[in-house]
C-alpha cells in the first residue's frame, strides 16, 4: 500500500470550512465524517482531516497557533498547469479567502497561495519539469510565502 498523507487541521467552524473547501471542488469521505471532524479528499493518497478546534486539542497538549499572527504550515499542493493554479486560488478567492503575497514566476515554477478561512496557508504550484535546471532547494520549496 502507498504512504498516505493525513494533515490534520483545526477549523473554528466544521460547516463554514467544509462549505468553502466544497466551492474549491474538493470532496469529503462519510466514512471519517461527524461533527467534530471531516475527511477531505485531495487524492488517492492525500487527506486534509478538518478538526473543529476542542476536538483538535484532544490530540495535542500544545495550544493551537494564532493564525493571525503565526504560520504553522503551508500545505503546497502540485497542479497540472499555470492555469489551474490560478484556477483553484481564484476559486478560493472567491469563496473569502485572501491572498497575502502575490504569485510568484520562477520561470521553471509558478506558484499561487491563500489564506484559508481559518488563516491556514495554501500554495499551488505547477512546475514545469523541462525548465528545470538547477533550482535551489529555496526556490521549489514554498520559501516565497507571506
Amino acid at each position: 500500500m502507498a504512504t498516505q498523507i493525513f494533515v490534520n487541521l483545526p477549523v473554528r467552524s466544521l460547516d463554514r470550512s467544509v462549505a468553502f473547501f466544497t466551492q474549491l471542488g474538493y470532496t469529503f469521505n462519510p466514512q471519517f465524517t461527524d461533527e467534530k471532524a471531516t475527511c477531505m479528499v485531495i487524492s488517492d493518497t492525500i487527506y486534509v482531516m478538518l478538526l473543529v478546534e476542542p476536538f483538535f486539542c484532544s490530540f495535542t497538549k500544545k495550544s493551537i497557533a494564532d493564525t493571525t499572527q503565526t504560520a504553522e504550515v503551508i500545505v503546497s499542493l502540485s497542479a497540472d498547469s499555470r492555469e489551474a493554479v490560478d484556477a483553484i486560488v481564484d476559486k478560493a478567492v472567491a469563496a473569502g479567502a485572501n491572498t497575502p503575497v502575490p504569485a510568484q514566476d520562477h520561470g521553471f515554477m509558478y506558484e499561487r497561495s491563500f489564506e484559508d478561512l481559518d488563516g491556514h496557508s495554501w500554495s499551488y504550484v505547477y512546475m514545469d519539469m523541462a525548465a528545470v535546471t538547477d533550482a535551489s532547494p529555496t526556490e521549489v520549496g514554498a520559501g516565497n510565502e507571506g
